[in-house]
This record gives C-alpha cells, structure tokens and sequence, in this order.
C-alpha cells in the first residue's frame, strides 16, 4: 500500500469514527430523551420475558394474562419503594431544617462570637482604629446568618409546596409516564413478535452485527453493574470501618446510606462527609471534623484508584481511558454518560477486535490481548433477538 492509500485509508477511518461519535451524541442527547418511555417499557418487558415465559409454561395460564399480572406487581413495587423513600426523604430533610435554628444558636452563633471576639483582642493591640469596622462586620454577618436561619424553614415549605404545585401541574411527565405503562403491557404481552419484526428487517450481515452489538451492549451492561456493586461493597466496607473508628452511633446504616450515594456523580461521597465534618467542626468537636475528613481523603484516594481500574478491566479498556470516558460522559449526558460512553468505546473495541469494523490498530483501546472473535461475553443472553 502506497503512502497516498495509506493517507486516504487514514481520513476515511477518521471521518467514520466521526460519523459514529456523532450519531452516538445525537441519539444520546436528542434521541434517547424523546424515545425514553419506550426504552424503559422494552427494557422492563425484556427483563421480564423470561419469568413471563417461565410462568405461563408451569402454570398452563396464557402468557398475555402471566405478562399482564407481572408488570402490574412491577410497577406496583416500583411506585411503592419510590413512595416510601420519597416519604421518608421529605421527612428527613424537613427533620434537618427544623433543627438548624437550635444548631445556630447552640453553635454556630457561639463561635462566630469566640472568634470575633479573638479578632478583636488582636485588632486592638495592633490598630485600634479597625475595630469600628469590626464590630459593623460582626453585627452584619450576625444580623444576615439570623435572618437566614429564620427565614430557612419556611423557604423549604414553600419549596415543597412549589415541587408539588409543579409536579401536579406538568401533563407532560404524566403523559410520558402513562405511555411508558402502556407501552410495557404491550412489548411484554407480544415480545417474542416484536423481536421477530424487528430481525425480520434486518438481512444479512446487518442481521448479524446488531446481534452481536445486543450480545455485547447486555454482557457489558451487567458486568458494569457487578463493577459498580463490588466499588459501592468496598466503598461500605471503609466507611464502616472509618466511622465505627471514629465513634458514629448506627456506623453501618450510615456507611450503606452514604455508599448509596456515593454512586452518584458529581456529589459522590463529599456530598455528605464534607457538609458533615463542617457541621461537626462547627459545632466545637474539631476532632472529630478533622476524623471525618480524614476519612473522606481515604476513601475518595482509594475509589479513584480503584474505580478505573475494575470498570476498565471488567470492559476491556485501559484505565486512564476509562476515567477520562467517565469523566466527559458525566458532564455530557449525567447518570447516563457514566455508563454510556465507557460501554460505547468497549463495543467499539469489541468490534473492531473481532474484524467488525477497522476503525483503529486492534486492541488500541484496550490494556490486554483482543477477544477472540468467536469469544462472546461472559452473560450474554441467548440469540434469540434483542
């Protein structure tokens, strides 16, 4: 091959990897959001498909009535469990608010006097004439934190009642919502038709790529899953350990509940230790701030460590290209792009391993030897569609 061919077969497999990334971030940011209801109604149905299946063959009930029943008792645990927690988080916030006038004044208000207070022994040994300026600086924090602590309560009730005014009044959310249930009882009660329309479309070697591109997209998808289960397992396991060290009372419903919530991106674990350790430090128990803070270091280094390293491993990519899809596929797309755009470029990996596609130099994005091509992942379903 020539240096031109060469030159021409480089633009060509740059400008299609172009062309993918595109289409990816338009589906993602444009088409997916429209498409949503759907997409939650066939991944429901699909993963229902089996105890439908399952049910109507051992109790000899027709599968539309098992598909039926099943998704009702689905969405009717959903609505449930997010009703309780909805319940429940309302109720401990509130719980919070109402205490923060009484954490002020037995806190927050001594301190701030202790401090000024030591300002003011210091200004006035060495420039008597700033402590005018002092005293107005203390009487105007002072003044704004009281009126902040007065007025925090009701802003959180008519925030509450605006959410709610807002829910009631938005048709949309409720139309997505009723078509998304809808949608279900339909894909669950006819998937096996669907499935069989839809690859009755494809001929050929399409056919055969989008089963292999499903085959992939589910192995993967579930070993993301299993990734993020053994960091958030290790991630409670440290905190357990830190905080029963530290002394917190219940240490292990606290650590679960902040490991929780240390799934999500962007607040993570800081989300909650370093508004906790402020707290405490406010409150005068500066050893105890200075534990839980150390705490927080410990656990940030290691999952940042340990992070790239089990989900790159798990979808066959390098680590730092894992953490670097990660990072860009979380200000991109949210919750979405954390799994997204990693499961993205190890399809694209997959595929171009296995002779797919020839996008890049084989296992250029990957850390170790290319799959072999008849190698499918570990807990793809069967062929039998998407």
């Amino acid at each position: 091959m020539t240096t031109t061919e060469k030159k021409k077969k480089f633009i060509v497999d740059v400008a299609h990897l172009a062309l993918i990334l595109a289409l990816g971030y338009v589906a993602l940011q444009y088409a997916l959001p429209l498409l949503m209801p759907f997409v939650i109604a066939f991944v429901i149905a699909y993963i229902l498909r089996r105890p439908i299946r399952f049910l109507s063959r051992t109790l000899h009930v027709p599968k539309g009535l098992v598909a039926v029943l099943l998704v009702v008792l689905t969405y009717g645990l959903i609505g449930t469990l997010l009703a309780l927690a909805g319940i429940r988080l309302i109720a401990t916030v509130t719980s919070l608010v109402e205490q923060i006038p009484g954490f002020y004044y037995a806190h927050i208000l001594p301190a701030l006097t202790d401090a000024f207070t030591w300002l003011e022994d210091l200004l006035s040994k060495l420039d008597p004439s700033l402590m005018a300026v002092l005293e107005e600086l203390q009487t105007q924090l002072i003044d704004m934190l009281r009126q902040l602590v007065s007025v925090l309560p009701s802003l959180l009730m008519g925030g509450v009642s605006a959410a709610t005014a807002l829910a009631s009044s938005l048709p949309g959310f409720l139309i997505r919502l009723l078509l998304m249930v809808i949608s279900t009882f339909f894909i669950a009660i006819d998937y096996e038709k669907i499935v069989r329309f839809i690859l009755g479309c494809l001929r050929g070697n399409t056919r055969n790529v989008v089963l292999q591109i499903k085959a992939y997209v589910v192995g993967t998808l579930f070993v993301c899953i299993r990734s993020y289960a053994l960091i958030m397992s290790i991630t409670f396991v440290e905190l357990s350990v830190g905080l029963s060290i530290v002394g917190v009372e219940r240490a292990l419903l606290v650590a679960l509940l902040i490991a929780i919530f240390d799934i999500l991106p962007v607040l993570g674990t800081g989300g909650i230790m370093i508004p906790w350790a402020i707290l405490t430090a406010l409150g005068g128990d500066m050893g105890r701030a200075l534990a839980l803070l150390v705490v927080y270091v410990i656990i940030t280094i290691i999952r940042n460590i340990i992070e790239p390293r089990i989900v790159g491993k798990q979808i066959g990519l390098h680590p730092v290209l894992t953490l670097m899809s990660m990072f860009v596929g979380t200000h991109l797309f949210g919750v979405v792009g954390l799994f997204g755009l990693p499961i993205l470029l190890s399809l694209l990996r997959y595929l171009n391993d296995t002779g797919t596609i020839s996008l890049f130099p084989a296992s250029a994005l990957g850390r170790e030897e290319p799959r072999q091509p008849a190698e499918q992942p570990e807990h793809a379903p069967e062929q039998e569609g998407p």
